[in-house]
């Protein structure tokens, strides 16, 4: 373990690093960016899109190279044989920090296809951020609150119609949509106020995940399933990026999406159980998982 005075000057070069890491990419993403955005040849846009893809993936080998350099923690990865880039996959996980994200990209980045986030469509306006995720495809889905269909009935299914539309360059163009599955980060205090049955994750929020599956219209049909332990405990960022993280441990394993599991999860209350039963499954698989993973830590 570093010294108190090294962590920090680690961390500070760490997170310099990081910045000019973004900034260098940002700056062709944005480029790129706006030549997509006036291109009216298919032919062109699909030379973009394999450069911005590539301008991102770049972008997470450096900063795996910097992980490497400062810190390198021993990373335990087993599952990855058998992903492909020519795949079309859902990609969920627990979460726990910020550096879950880092890990993710470091492990899955060059495995399958780069990974992408359902934003919400409000978020496209957020100043160069919100160019990049476009022209990096990232889906922009647009949700309606059930207080907004009561009063504005005609408009149901029309946010899945309009996913569903933005979704449709995924249909020759394969991609990874990330998905938390529990919504926000686990922590003791959220764990003992949702009075969750399960003893390391949070509850599953079936919704999103189901939104997602609907929205690519059963072209994501492989289900990579990510467990990510921390045998030191949960890190920060800051944690992570100075060298304090020793080991982490990742499992991955697959599956095929049936096609029982796609369907209207807000509306089809028999769908909806279905697939809640199948997504609470999966959890409590994972939380047997991670007592494993936690139980061997202790005896080493």
């Amino acid at each position: 373990m570093l010294s108190t005075f090294t962590q920090k000057v680690a961390g500070a070069i760490a997170f310099t690093c990081y910045l000019l890491n973004t900034i260098f990419w940002l700056i062709p993403i944005v480029v790129l960016s706006l030549l997509k955005s006036v291109t009216p040849f298919k032919i062109t846009q699909k030379t973009l899109n394999h450069l911005l893809d590539g301008c991102a993936s770049n972008w997470i080998s450096v900063n795996g190279i910097t992980q490497r350099l400062i810190g390198n923690p021993n990373i335990q990865i087993d599952g990855l044989a058998g992903l492909s880039l020519n795949k079309w996959y859902m990609v969920i996980s627990n979460h726990q920090s910020w550096v879950d994200i880092l890990v993710l990209q470091r492990v899955l980045n060059g495995q399958i296809p780069f990974l992408k986030f359902f934003l919400k469509k409000e978020l496209i306006w957020v100043p160069f951020l919100g160019l990049a995720w476009w022209a990096l495809d990232f889906p922009f889905m647009k949700r309606y609150s059930k207080k907004f269909l009561q009063k504005n009935p005609h408009m149901r299914g029309k946010d899945i119609e309009t996913t569903k539309k933005a979704c449709a360059k995924f249909q020759h163009k394969p991609v990874s949509v990330m998905n938390f599955v529990e919504g926000t980060r686990f922590t003791q205090d959220k764990h003992s106020q949702q009075a969750s049955t399960f003893k390391h994750l949070l509850k599953p929020k079936a919704g999103g995940i189901a939104f997602a599956l609907d929205a690519m219209g059963g072209q994501l049909d492989t289900l990579v399933n990510v467990t990510i332990h921390y045998p030191q405990g949960i890190p920060t960022f800051w944690q992570f990026i100075s060298g304090q993280v020793d080991q982490i441990q990742v499992q991955i394993t697959t599956q095929d999406i049936h096609p029982s599991y796609i369907g209207d999860y807000a509306n089809d209350k028999a769908f909806q159980a279905n697939f809640q039963q199948w997504i609470n499954a999966l959890w409590v698989n994972k939380d047997a998982e991670i007592e494993q993973l936690k139980q061997a830590s202790l005896n080493d």
